[in-house]
């Protein structure tokens, strides 16, 4: 069989079904399934075929899996075929059809898991995407995980990739940090103004009083000295410095983020700035292909809910008719005095990625962002005009770090908030992305800075990276026995392997042999979480026949006096350290050789 054993157990059901059945069509067969048995009682695999076949055929789901499983009965790669319920077949495969999955894994290394299924297909994943104001924070780390790890497990998958940062640098938030940076710039000049004298006098206030500006406003005074200044160091006309420092700012504050990315181990393909996308004309590239279509009007919209008559202020403005495709309201691209709205910049930006040949896009947001979801898909499924594209959007709820039990205080350099790098610092990128890997992405949680250290069964990081340090010590310990010959991975997948029969053994192998399916699964579902809970499950499996070797020294995985079955079970932990290296590279985590 193929090292994929679900799909190679598939095409020999549809073998079956299609000589049992010649009338099934193309469209039925297609809806045929194979998935794992919920129950190890009931067999290795079931397959749904007799009832998706049931309606087609005008037959009774039972009398077919009947016929089915008799066939495959006869196959000898199939220990046991039974019906079940009402037209299902579970499936008992022969212990050499797992043993073969061993030899495969050894064989294909670190690529095990990987497949055809994206077929090349571009996929554009924009994530983080944070702006520009500062260091990156807690609340952005989840999404560069969830977004870099997704990003890993669609390419595992087959998809040609693109990783993207859209810089948000064309708001009035920006502005507001070019003041915060312009303040900073002062004071290092010496200016005699006072902090609250300032923000007086500023159209924003000071939005971000951390000290992370401090070294930006120093770079400007080594480039410029006191030129931006106004007489006396006093706050010069804007047109007279913004431009320069709010571009010092946002170039500033990319290259910190970079290096916060840099720390997480998380990189990006493209970086694609806003402000040069609305530059470059591409707002009114989207609106020609909206307004081409009929899809932008001049109205005015109902009040919100929750507003009475009174409250609410009729605006014409310019709407797209979001209703359309999918949406509640239609929604205003461009507001009353003329000025885009954010909606629209968002729309020039899908719109750049279909140009650039995405027809395929996700896109990595916080939870705060859920109200936007509609009216995002809507856009694109307006810009498609008839192509084929889609935006699938992954939600990241926020994360509490914890110590001590109490929440974990806020940093001292950015005043306001955790930074990423805080995080970083205390337990290292590789807890930080693993245990952020370990709940799905739109739940709550808490990262208990405790909990993250601990060498339990209840960390996660802790529980897989012992299984793969464990493997390799096993693996080490048989190179430093002549007598066991060659332990390389390619010499092991030419053991012989029918002394693996113990339960514990076999349960170890299926395990392994899921890591395909499950990357399939986990792709189509967008959802890298998966991951961590299979290597999670798999050192777990490891971990038990481990113990069962100390219970029973029949199990053991180095007995010298049992050089074959030696062999065979150090083929079985060299497949187990490979599956573990494969998922934790998804997830974007370093194995380790030995726990310290």
């Amino acid at each position: 069989m193929s090292h994929n054993i679900f799909t190679a157990l598939r095409r020999l059901i549809l073998a079956e079904m299609a000589r049992l059945f010649p009338a099934l069509d193309a469209e039925v067969q297609a809806r045929i399934e194979v998935s794992p048995t919920r129950e190890a009682a009931h067999g290795d695999m079931a397959t749904n075929a007799a009832l998706i076949a049931a309606k087609p055929l005008g037959r009774p789901p039972r009398e077919i899996a009947t016929a089915l499983a008799a066939a495959l009965s006869a196959l000898p790669d199939i220990a046991k075929a039974e019906p079940a319920g009402p037209g299902f077949v579970n499936l008992t495969l022969a212990d050499p059809v797992w043993h073969a999955e061993i030899a495969a894994i050894l064989r294909a290394g670190e690529a095990f898991g990987a497949s055809a299924m994206g077929q090349g297909r571009r996929v554009n994943v924009e994530y983080v995407s944070a702006n520009p104001t500062g260091p990156l924070t807690v609340g952005h780390c989840r999404g560069a995980v969830v977004g870099d790890a997704l990003a890993s497990l669609l390419a595992k998958a087959g998809y040609d990739v693109t990783r993207e940062y859209y810089i948000n640098d064309a708001g009035a938030q920006v502005t507001a940090l070019a003041w915060s940076v312009y303040w900073r710039y002062l004071q290092a000049l010496g200016t005699q103004l006072t902090e609250q004298d300032f923000a007086a006098a500023t159209p924003t206030g000071l939005q971000y009083p951390g000290d992370y500006l401090i070294p930006v406003a120093e770079a400007l005074v080594a480039a410029h000295g006191d030129a931006l200044a106004g007489p006396g160091l006093s706050i010069a006309p804007a047109e007279a410095w913004l431009d320069t420092v709010r571009r010092h700012a946002i170039e500033s504050m990319m290259a910190l983020i970079r290096e916060d990315l840099a720390a997480l181990n998380v990189r990006q393909d493209v970086f694609t700035s806003e402000a040069a996308l609305i530059a470059a004309g591409g707002v009114e590239r989207a609106e020609a292909i909206l307004r081409g279509q009929d899809l932008l009007y001049e109205g005015v919209l109902e009040p919100p809910k929750g507003k009475t008559p009174e409250d609410w202020e009729p605006r014409e403005q310019t709407l797209f008719r979001a209703t359309g495709f999918g949406d509640d309201v239609d929604r205003p691209v461009r507001k009353s005095d003329g000025s885009n709205t954010y909606f629209f910049n968002d729309i020039a930006n899908h719109a750049d990625k279909m140009a650039r040949g995405f027809d395929t896009m996700i896109d990595v947001w916080g939870a705060d962002h859920g109200g936007y979801v509609k009216r995002m898909q809507a856009a694109v499924k307006a810009l498609a005009a008839g192509r084929d594209a889609s935006l699938d959007i992954v939600l990241c709820q926020i994360v509490r770090v914890m110590k001590d039990g109490t929440p974990m205080r806020m940093s001292k350099r950015a005043g306001t908030y955790i930074e990423l790098r805080d995080l970083i610092d205390a337990v290292g990128p590789d807890v930080v992305r693993f245990i952020m890997l370990m709940r799905k992405s739109d739940a709550q949680m808490e990262f208990d800075l405790d909990a993250a250290v601990a060498q339990t069964r209840e960390n996660p990081v802790f529980y897989v990276q012992y299984a793969h340090a464990r493997c390799r010590s096993v693996l080490r310990a048989a190179a430093e026995m002549p007598e066991l010959g060659d332990t390389a991975d390619a010499a092991l997948a030419e053991a012989a392997l029918a002394s693996l029969t113990a339960p514990e053994e076999l349960a170890l192998v299926r395990r392994l042999a899921a890591w395909p399916r499950l990357v399939e699964s986990a792709a189509q579902a967008r959802e890298p979480h998966r991951i961590g809970f299979f290597l999670y499950d798999l050192a777990g499996d490891f971990h038990a026949l481990w113990n069962a070797g100390r219970a029973d020294a029949t199990l053991r995985f180095i007995q010298a006096d049992a050089v074959e079955a030696s062999r065979a079970r150090l083929a079985l932990v060299a497949a187990t350290a490979v599956v573990i290296r494969s998922g934790l590279a998804v997830m974007g985590v370093a194995p380790v050789e030995e726990m310290r």
